[in-house]
């Protein structure tokens, strides 16, 4: 085996970085061990983060699930297409009795305006968030409606719209601020 090198991770690395302070840029919180109210253990010497940007993560998840609830509608809607023998009930013990090909569609064409959707949710669109709202309304009732021909893919998909519903409604306005570098500084 060859030698990688001698990386000091010990208590004298943690050391020499306590000793160093780092810079925070503009517009960003820096927390280090100092600063750390009593009680709390700090992760690393420096935590430097932007300020206000707790929901971020939010909308990051919400632009990526909106994107894979677009995929998987698509699914559902290319298998109500070519394979109607697949689902639990026939189409008449729907909620609202459309025949699969007609269900098959309108799930394709919320797929496309998911997956538009989520990305522009992830380059921090403005409209997005309002949109993307209301396609995850109309995905819930849309997997709501067709409840009967596949329960457990339904009532999964209604949470998961229910959690970008949230992370879009509470969150929406972190990424546009970091879009248009209107962070805030604490």
């Amino acid at each position: 085996m060859t030698d990688m090198g001698q990386r000091d991770t010990g208590a004298g690395a943690q050391e020499k970085r306590a000793e160093v302070p780092e810079q925070a840029r503009p517009g960003e919180v820096t927390t280090s061990r100092a600063e750390a109210p009593a009680g709390q253990r700090p992760a690393e010497a420096e935590e430097v983060r932007p300020a206000g940007a707790g929901g971020l993560g939010w909308i990051t998840y919400a632009g990526a699930v909106l994107i894979v609830v677009g995929v998987f509608e698509g699914i559902w809607g290319l298998t109500a297409l070519f394979s109607t023998t697949y689902f639990v009930v026939p189409s008449s013990g729907l909620v609202v009795a459309f025949n699969y090909t007609a269900w098959g569609w309108v799930h394709i064409g919320l797929a496309v305006l998911l997956v538009l959707t989520g990305l522009a949710v992830l380059a921090g669109q403005r409209w997005a968030r309002y949109v993307g709202i209301c396609l995850a309304a109309l995905s819930m009732f849309a997997n709501f409606l067709t409840l009967a021909a596949f329960p457990f893919w339904s009532l999964v998909m209604i949470a998961v719209d229910i959690l970008v519903i949230y992370a879009l409604s509470v969150h929406g306005r972190e990424m546009e601020k970091l879009r248009t570098g209107k962070m805030r500084t604490e």
